[in-house]
């Protein structure tokens, strides 16, 4: 009898054993997938700046969509931005050709993880927030939760890292056409939606060109600027290491007047062999007096003179 009482152990054990590999959730196996479809309600109270998972795939924390997916579900939420929360989906549209494009041109933004102090209107009007369920070839997906706001003030996010370039209309006409672009601003003296890196370095490497802007004051409330004066790769690597020389932290556009200085704004784009711009703005009358939407920091005297020398008259 004993023999029987030592098989019976042996299979109990064997069952428990079984019952440990095989229950849900035990460590080694793959954290739950990301949801198919578009969720029923937006569940924030934040407009753009939520995902309803938190993807785990390579790249996340560099980059807002990273590699080269297949597809991109687009999730529409049309609201109130004085009342954003618990908006009902109103569509939904699924793009494949367009997919890689508009996930090249995503995980270009400049992104952080840093809390980025910034100046927003506060105009009440409609918001759409969006989700973007980006889907690859590997079976993996990504969300990317964005917005259109009348302030053009968003946060867009992947879950790991936030992004504050403002892309809510590219969204908007994605998902009523099927087909993604960009929107450039029609001054090229206008900021755009910065280059990845930023949030290291005042200006990424790899410049070959920087334009330099004059914000001239005019009649309107906010000036507007004038065109630029376009200079090439030494003076645009030049001015890139001394602005990346300067002393930054993670900052916005806020501004503390200082000084009697005249008031002067100026905006370099230096821009790239591939890639979008890299912006950076200056303001002589304000602490900090440069930002590139992520990064603060002060330039001296000699520096502005020179930029404003390069900057067309006024």
């Amino acid at each position: 009898m004993k023999p029987v009482h030592w098989i019976s152990a042996v299979a109990a054990a064997v069952l428990l054993l079984a019952a440990v590999v095989l229950a849900p959730g035990t460590v080694g196996e793959p954290a739950p997938p990301v949801p198919a479809s578009c969720p029923q309600r937006w569940e924030s109270k934040q407009i753009g700046r939520w995902v309803p998972a938190t993807a785990e795939l390579d790249g996340v924390e560099d980059s807002l969509v990273p590699g080269a997916p297949t597809s991109a579900l687009i999730c529409a939420y049309p609201g109130q931005n004085a009342n954003s929360g618990g908006e009902p989906l109103a569509g939904s549209r699924t793009l494949t050709d367009q997919a890689k494009p508009m996930a090249y041109d995503l995980g270009y933004l400049p992104v952080t993880t840093a809390r980025i102090e910034k100046a927003c209107t506060l105009i009440g009007g409609q918001a759409t927030n969006y989700l973007i369920r980006f889907a690859y070839p590997d079976g993996q997906a990504l969300w990317v939760g964005s917005a259109e706001e009348i302030n053009s003030c968003v946060t867009t996010t992947n879950g790991t890292v936030v992004s504050h370039s403002y892309v809510g209309p590219s969204i908007t006409v994605a998902y009523r056409t099927g087909t993604w672009k960009l929107l450039q601003p029609k001054d090229p003296c206008d900021p755009a939606t910065g280059r990845r890196g930023q949030n290291e370095r005042m200006v990424p490497d790899g410049a070959i060109k920087v334009l330099v802007c004059r914000e001239a004051p005019s009649g309107n409330p906010t000036p507007r600027p004038s065109p630029g004066s376009e200079h090439g790769e030494q003076r645009a690597r030049e001015l890139a290491a001394e602005l990346n020389s300067l002393d930054t932290e993670p900052g916005g556009n806020t501004c503390r007047q200082v000084g009697s200085r005249r008031r002067e704004v100026f905006y370099l784009h230096f821009g790239y062999e591939e890639g979008p711009p890299a912006w950076v703005r200056i303001m002589s009358r304000c602490r900090p007096s440069v930002n590139n939407g992520l990064l603060a920091g002060d330039l001296d005297d000699a520096l502005l003179d020179r930029i404003g020398r390069l900057a067309p008259p006024v």
